[in-house]
């Protein structure tokens, strides 16, 4: 994906490179790695909040879902993460 990037930046003219372009393709990679890492770190940090709510799903009180998302929302808010 990383290379794809750097190929079509190049085509279309918004990076001109002298050289080798592999240390530009793994900076790019590790970017790309490191966002989608951010999401599921996040993901990893709502599933442990969501304990404290275990009793109160497992009774139907709290939906599951509407309280992952709405705590992984806020998480989002509160960070000024870009998903």
């Amino acid at each position: 994906m990383a290379e794809a990037m750097v190929s079509r930046l190049r085509a279309e003219g918004y990076l001109d490179l002298v050289g080798d372009s592999r240390t530009v393709i793994q900076s790019v990679g590790h970017a790309i790695t490191e966002e989608l890492l951010t999401e599921d770190r996040l993901n990893t940090e709502v599933r442990e909040l969501m304990k404290a709510y275990a009793t109160e799903i497992e009774k139907g009180q709290v939906d599951y879902q509407k309280m992952f998302t709405l705590i992984k929302s806020k998480l989002v808010k509160e960070r000024g993460l870009i998903l």
